[in-house]
């Protein structure tokens, strides 16, 4: 456990990562003795920062929502992170690579809620109840950890490795699919490069959300009306480079894509490859 003074001062390394884009060692090898509750203080501290910005919280994503990577991890439960208003990319801008560390893209659906989300206790049948449609997605994740050399705490602190959210424009109410069940296809450029199931996300992405409404209750934020959930991916994790156009095609919901660009006006990081 660390004292609120160590939080704060991880928590400026972690900004200064994501400002300069210059990633930064592990906190779980610079900062002994932190463990999640410290993590998710560390995630806290640069959302406000970001909030007291003109920033607003557009929805949640949840990560480590795979049996495999828990297994990775050591861990039995997912973690989450925020998704802000500027991280809620539109499908037909291309996205500056340049502007992140070492980022990657995961293939997901989105639950856009219609009404708030209980807490303690949401189930399934709640978060179904209060979706109002689902998305095809493709989330965009970031480390400011250099090279990926995350353990738990290291990816809470860094608001569970987001950066970003590609939504289609494909609505599709709950009941009108089995959300457990979407199969989906990564294609960059004409090439087939990855496909999975939505169950592979707990068994029922639905239940991820359910269980981010009750993790989150406990820190008293609900999940609310008109926020997009990010369940977790179908898909493994892919590099991204400056020339990468990607297409998620999703089995009886529609299709999303993203391209990306190198942005001269942004600086590559020292570890860029």
């Amino acid at each position: 456990m660390l004292e609120p003074a160590q939080r704060a001062e991880a928590a400026e390394v972690l900004w200064a990562a994501q400002r300069e884009r210059t990633p930064v060692e592990p906190l779980t090898t610079t900062c002994p003795g932190i463990d999640a509750t410290d993590a998710y203080e560390i995630q806290l501290i640069n959302i406000r920062r970001q909030l007291a910005d003109d920033r607003a919280v557009r929805g949640h994503k949840v990560g480590l929502s795979s049996k495999v990577m828990q297994q990775m991890m050591g861990v039995d439960e997912p973690d989450y992170g925020h998704l802000l208003s500027d991280m809620v990319l539109p499908e037909e801008t291309p996205v500056a690579a340049d502007r992140y560390c070492h980022p990657r893209i995961e293939v997901e659906i989105g639950y856009v809620l219609g009404r708030n989300l209980p807490g303690e206790g949401c189930t399934t049948a709640d978060v179904l109840a209060a979706t109002e449609y689902i998305v095809p997605a493709i989330e965009l994740i970031d480390s400011r950890i250099r090279d990926w050399r995350i353990r738990l705490a290291d990816t809470i602190a860094d608001n569970a490795s987001s950066a970003g959210v590609i939504l289609g424009k494909a609505r599709v109410r709950p009941q009108d699919l089995d959300p457990a069940d979407i199969a989906a296809v990564l294609y960059r450029g004409g090439a087939e490069i990855a496909r999975g199931n939505t169950s592979a996300v707990l068994g029922d992405p639905t239940e991820a959300v359910a269980w981010l409404a009750r993790k989150v209750a406990s820190y008293g934020v609900r999940l609310e009306a008109g926020h997009v959930v990010l369940p977790g991916s179908c898909t493994r994790a892919v590099d991204v480079r400056a020339g990468d156009e990607f297409r998620a095609e999703f089995e009886g919901l529609g299709s999303v894509s993203v391209g990306f660009v190198h942005s001269t006006g942004h600086r590559r990081p020292k570890n860029w490859n």
